[in-house]
């Protein structure tokens, strides 16, 4: 492990849960948004779209940054499996109505993509988490009440674990900050294929 150079995070990512997740670990990471445009990547599943998504965001961030051997960049990107399809953000309130008349009382696969690149040593590690989360059998009067909130408007899969949403979610099978958006062991992993100990990216 290198533990000779000052090592900060660069979140390429503008979901405040992600953040959270990080400072909550003890990791304050400076956030900054690609501005991709994610209609561009094409891909048939959901694994493979949200490392697609995830790599954009990170090596786009990374080329605009100065070559600081102690930057990290990671992207992180999240998408739910359910029957086939593939469910980022919702277009609209009428479609995450829609999606939660589908998927109450049965379950998806949250995918988040991973990807983490350093600014200076060319190092990349990548992998995807995946869990396995299955919803309540919720009302449409619930669904409605959900939907007025706006905050499955902004989501991937249009819910959340840890916003009001987590009352429709029964039980996950997998890590619960992964479908928060961003998995902490996956991150410490990637960070050990880079070299780097998670705890050089603690505050002091």
């Amino acid at each position: 492990m290198q533990n000779d150079i000052a090592y900060r995070l660069v979140l390429a990512s503008a979901s405040p849960a992600r953040s959270a997740l990080l400072s909550a670990a003890g990791i304050d990471a400076e956030v900054l948004v690609s501005g991709v445009d994610e209609s561009t990547v094409e891909a048939t599943d959901a694994y493979s779209l949200c490392l697609a998504l995830a790599r954009m965001k990170a090596r786009a961030i990374a080329a605009e940054l100065p070559a600081d051997p102690g930057i990290l960049v990671l992207g992180c990107d999240s998408v739910l499996a359910f029957e086939g399809e593939i469910f980022g953000k919702p277009a609209n309130a009428t479609e995450a109505a829609k999606r939660w008349s589908m998927m109450r009382g049965r379950s998806g696969v949250l995918h988040t993509g991973h990807h983490l690149t350093g600014l200076v040593s060319g190092k990349q590690a990548e992998g995807v988490g995946t869990t396995v989360v299955h919803f309540a059998d919720v009302t449409d009067e619930e669904i409605a009440a959900y939907v007025a909130t706006d905050e499955p408007l902004n989501v991937a899969g249009s819910f959340t674990l840890d916003g009001r949403g987590g009352a429709f979610v029964e039980r996950i099978e997998g890590d619960p900050g992964n479908v928060i958006g961003l998995s902490l062991p996956l991150l410490r992993k990637l960070l050990i294929e880079m070299g780097v100990s998670i705890t050089a990216l603690w505050r002091a």
